[in-house]
């Protein structure tokens, strides 16, 4: 199945995970309404993708994602807060169930190719979410700290699950011991995604603590970057030894 595809799944499963998360109570409708269009956007790319390649199945549920994403956007914009958020909910549920589809496609174990996908669309996603939920802190500067610890500590959470699922996994990475490309991403994924990613998230937290949270953003995009690094390599690893790592 086309890597591009399933990257693009995972990560608007985990964007919109975080904005399912987020108290909508206090934070500002704007922000959902922005966040929805990114999700659409990624949605809608993945559909491009899918008919690119022929997968009807992933065409109709990326394009029925986006189609929600967008209309949920219109649900914030007017202020509608709970219809905004259950939309939210149904473009969620449709993303993680093509991502666990789409992974299960593999030759590892259909459950475990699934939680794997499911697992790193949520490092990936709420990665991206922190960051750009402390980014608007410069559009609303009086929204409490403690919603960014939140969301961060949730990512943290799934960073910790990724890695015991990579550690389960790595037993299937010794048959790449002696190829240089294959010890590069293995290097690359836990470097970045799986070590160097919950320093930088815990670094963000210890920031929050003064509070500082444009220097937590700043943090947070250097994490975006880990992660996504991390979950790539991962993907790439896991079409050589068809399990999750």
């Amino acid at each position: 199945m086309n890597l591009l595809l399933e990257f693009l799944c995972r990560f608007a499963w985990g964007l919109a995970f975080g904005l399912a998360v987020t108290p909508s109570a206090l934070v500002p409708a704007g922000f959902f309404r922005v966040n929805l269009l990114v999700v659409m956007g990624l949605c809608t790319f993945a559909a491009l993708v899918a008919g690119s390649t022929d997968a009807t199945g992933a065409w109709i549920a990326a394009a029925a994602a986006a189609i929600l994403a967008w209309m949920g956007s219109v649900a914030w914009l007017g202020e509608k807060r709970r219809a905004g958020m259950m939309l939210v909910w149904l473009c969620g549920g449709i993303t993680a169930g093509l991502t666990a589809w789409l992974a299960a496609g593999h030759d590892s174990p259909p459950l475990a190719g699934a939680t794997g996908a499911i697992v790193s669309g949520l490092v990936t996603g709420l990665t991206v979410h922190a960051m750009l939920l402390g980014h608007w802190y410069l559009n609303a500067p009086g929204m409490r700290v403690d919603v960014l610890r939140r969301v961060t500590w949730i990512a943290v959470a799934a960073v910790a699950t990724q890695i015991l699922i990579a550690a389960a996994g790595s037993p299937q990475l010794l048959p790449l011991a002696g190829d240089p490309a294959s010890m590069a991403m293995i290097g690359l994924r836990w470097l970045a995604g799986l070590v160097g990613l919950p320093i930088l998230l815990l670094m963000s937290q210890k920031t929050l603590e003064i509070p500082n949270t444009q220097s937590a953003t700043g943090i947070l995009y250097v994490a975006c970057l880990a992660a996504i690094t991390g979950e790539l390599a991962a993907q790439l690893l896991q079409t050589r030894t068809h399990w999750p790592v």
